[in-house]
């Protein structure tokens, strides 16, 4: 019989390469200042909107996971994550933690541009050994505004047990 595990990856590995993409709404001053907020950031120039060098916060848009509508009730999973967040496990009764993330900045994030991520699985790799293997999953994701291109590129790691 095989194991939720299992299933998991398969799905997963099915899916290495494949490019994904999700529109995240144009970037507008009032949700990178709350973010900003959030965070607890004190720099002037990511919480005043009038402010000469007013800037996006640059975590802001690498932090996002849906645009300014959020998802919808059937979007998570029990646990609280989004269904398709981590590839190959939506429907599979496995345990997700965030395994590591690492954002290269290319450019300021754009303001009042629609921005879009693409999501590619890069690889699917086996740790441990039974009963205590686990997948390491690592996806790349690009922020692409819609006139100025990408402006920043997020290496994520998933722990799926």
């Amino acid at each position: 019989m095989r194991t939720e595990l299992e299933h998991a990856r398969d799905r997963a590995e099915a899916m290495i390469g494949t490019r994904e993409t999700r529109e995240l709404g144009t970037v507008r001053p009032a949700e990178s200042v709350a973010f900003a907020v959030a965070t607890a950031e004190t720099d002037p120039r990511f919480l005043d909107p009038e402010h000469p060098a007013f800037a996006v916060h640059p975590m802001y848009l690498p932090s996002l996971l849906r645009g300014p509508q959020g998802g919808s009730d059937r979007e998570y999973r029990a646990d609280g994550m989004f269904r398709d967040e981590v590839p190959g496990t939506d429907g599979i009764d496995v345990r997700l933690m965030a395994g590591g993330q690492s954002v290269t900045f290319l450019r300021p994030a754009p303001l009042g541009e629609a921005v879009v991520v693409g999501r590619v699985l890069d690889t699917v790799t086996t740790k441990g050994r039974a009963p205590d293997e686990f997948l390491l999953l690592s996806v790349t994701k690009t922020y692409r505004g819609a006139q100025s291109g990408s402006f920043a590129e997020v290496v994520e790691k998933f722990i799926v047990r």
